[in-house]
């Protein structure tokens, strides 16, 4: 059995791969790919084999996927790109003989208004008509995406978002990544999908108590309107898209679109998920 892992540079394919050898694969059944070698140095060493995997290189698809019975996608991370990026890489599968593909996608990725929802709808139809057995991983929020706003809030005593009373499900990524190594590793996971989400949905107010908890400094959550939230970003240097695209996504956290508790991920890695203030420390 050989798994190539792409995105392995990253943090969640990294972790990926560090799961897989703490559950007992051999190293060398392990290709860990990505644009960066050097950041899988630490993968190497212990054996694992490293290839150069870019979403925007065929070629560079079918060098890592020679031979290869299963690949673990780890979706792209350039918004708009996503679809046609997996693309090149499910092609690249099929041309191989890949037997197998674990995809990591989106919250209700097929009927949710979020954002991000259409680029993982995308993949998970061109893997449909692949022909070969996938299994979605539909992962939730991640903690670390808050570490930044922590910092910052730890700095300033105060949380601003214009979520307002919305809540998220988050997890660390480590439990996204053991959940990963599972499906890669049993039995009977083949044509499923998976909602994966933390087992708590915390509001803002807990994340200043968390990031209280974690910096030793107070911080006090600010709910603001999203116009307001929009200028407040402007003032900080951001660019009108990417103004969009957050007032975009809180908006969608206060509708309670990244707030589900499934309890797929717990029951997948047999373990309660990692609670905020201890997955926000950690990082953190």
């Amino acid at each position: 059995m050989t798994i190539v892992v792409t995105g392995a540079t990253g943090h969640l394919g990294h972790l990926i791969v560090e799961a897989l050898l703490r559950d007992g694969v051999t190293p060398s059944e392990i290709v860990a790919g990505g644009r960066n070698l050097t950041k899988l140095d630490d993968l190497a060493a212990q054996g694992v084999r490293v290839a150069s995997i870019d979403y925007n290189d065929p070629q560079t698809l079918a060098d890592a996927l020679a031979g290869a019975d299963t690949l673990m996608l780890v979706s792209a991370s350039e918004p708009g790109k996503r679809v046609a990026q997996h693309k090149t890489a499910i092609d690249a599968a099929v041309a191989a003989g890949v037997t197998r593909i674990v995809y990591t996608s989106a919250p209700y990725a097929s009927t949710s208004a979020l954002i991000l929802a259409p680029e993982h709808k995308g993949t998970e139809e061109l893997l449909a008509a692949s022909g070969i057995p996938s299994t979605i991983l539909r992962n939730g929020w991640y903690t670390e995406n808050y570490t930044a706003a922590a910092h910052q809030a730890a700095a300033s005593g105060t949380l601003v978002s214009s979520v307002g009373s919305g809540v998220v499900s988050s997890a660390s990524r480590k439990d996204y990544a053991d959940a990963a190594a599972v499906v890669l590793t049993t039995e009977g996971h083949e044509g499923k999908t998976y909602e994966l989400s933390g087992d708590v949905a915390w509001t803002q107010d807990d994340l200043a108590a968390a990031i209280s908890k974690a910096t030793g400094k107070t911080v006090v959550y600010k709910p603001v309107t999203a116009e307001e939230h929009a200028t407040i970003l402007k003032s900080a240097g951001l660019d009108d898209g990417t103004i969009g695209f957050v007032t975009a996504l809180e908006a969608n956290t206060r509708d309670g679109l990244i707030g589900y508790t499934t309890g797929d991920l717990s029951r997948l890695i047999g373990r309660p998920t990692t609670p905020l203030a201890e997955g926000l420390a950690a990082d953190l």
